[in-house]
């Protein structure tokens, strides 16, 4: 009979126990920050701000976006790393700082397998190359060509170091035999404005960068960098389509917290990200911003950052971009 009841009371002590070191999220009052490397304005920022407002409303406190621009997009990755893991603190970040970035500087402090804790997918998007319209181009042939016959004054401009836009534009240069001078910049918005004015030629850009610069008339966009046309950029063909191999990597924004988080807020944000990312007024919203709104588990998450780490790793080790 003790030893029955010695055993019940350790088994009422474990559960009791196991609910008092649950962690209670959101905790009352206390502000999720959900931390972007990129500047204000762009489709990251638009989006990381749509989901804020809804993901307020569902845990109940403030929701704030900060936005941590420069050095590759690394800066944010970096906060996040260094962060409590309570769920007050997200990384909303291009798959560049976490895919890219690593492998092309020599420091960076995180280790994007082990300093985070994937949540959600959060949009699938893509890449285009556009041009100045003072270029006189359309097709990435043309681009190339006019590229050719004025060696040495071409410029490409970039959103940093090891990111997509670099990448790829280093990518360009080796298979088409060009010398297009890399101008990085700390976000889209600063560059967007030295494109528009003509003092840059050219850039990868995101899709969304990309709407908005040609409603300018400034500039033509002359391919997708994707595995295949975007409908969100009709008329726009493909670079495989045009001739060029390897630009056929989908690009997107992921969700993610500080390591070793506890899967039960790991689980509650994902259910909420997936609930906000399912909302028509989001998709629709998403779209305008040329970007697909999808959640997905943390473990489908976890796969495909590895996945997108391992395929861009390998092209950066053949192109060898300057850093």
């Amino acid at each position: 009979m003790v030893s029955k009841l010695a055993g019940l009371i350790v088994a009422l002590c474990a559960g009791s126990c196991a609910v008092a070191s649950s962690p209670s999220f959101p905790q009352p009052g206390k502000p999720i920050r959900i931390l972007v490397g990129v500047a204000a304005g762009g489709g990251t920022d638009i989006t990381a701000r749509l989901v804020a407002e809804k993901l307020q409303a569902l845990a109940g406190v403030p929701v704030v976006v900060e936005n941590r621009p420069g050095a590759s997009m690394m800066l944010a990755a970096a906060e996040t790393a260094r962060s409590a893991p309570d769920g007050h603190t997200l990384l909303y970040t291009p798959d560049s700082a976490l895919t890219q970035a690593p492998h092309v500087h020599d420091s960076v402090p995180y280790n994007p397998m082990k300093s985070f804790t994937p949540i959600s997918l959060g949009a699938v998007g893509s890449v285009v190359l556009v041009a100045h319209e003072s270029l006189g181009v359309n097709t990435v042939k043309e681009f190339v060509s006019y590229a050719k016959a004025h060696p040495r004054t071409l410029t490409y401009a970039s959103a940093g170091i090891g990111t997509a836009f670099h990448i790829y534009g280093e990518m360009l240069n080796r298979q088409a035999g060009l010398d297009m001078e890399h101008i990085p910049y700390k976000g889209a918005g600063d560059v967007g404005k030295d494109l528009l004015a003509g003092r840059i030629q050219a850039m990868f850009a995101a899709g969304s960068g990309a709407l908005q610069f040609t409603k300018t008339g400034k500039v033509k966009m002359l391919g997708v960098a994707a595995p295949r046309r975007n409908d969100l950029l009709p008329g726009v063909p493909t670079l495989a389509e045009q001739g060029y191999r390897d630009f056929d990597i989908d690009t997107w924004l992921g969700w993610l917290g500080p390591a070793h988080m506890p899967p039960e807020i790991v689980d509650k944000l994902h259910r909420m990200f997936a609930q906000i990312l399912a909302e028509s007024d989001i998709r629709k919203r998403f779209r305008e911003a040329a970007y697909e709104a999808q959640a997905s588990t943390p473990a489908e998450m976890a796969s495909l950052l590895q996945a997108s780490y391992d395929r861009w790793g390998s092209l950066i080790r053949q192109v060898r971009p300057a850093k």
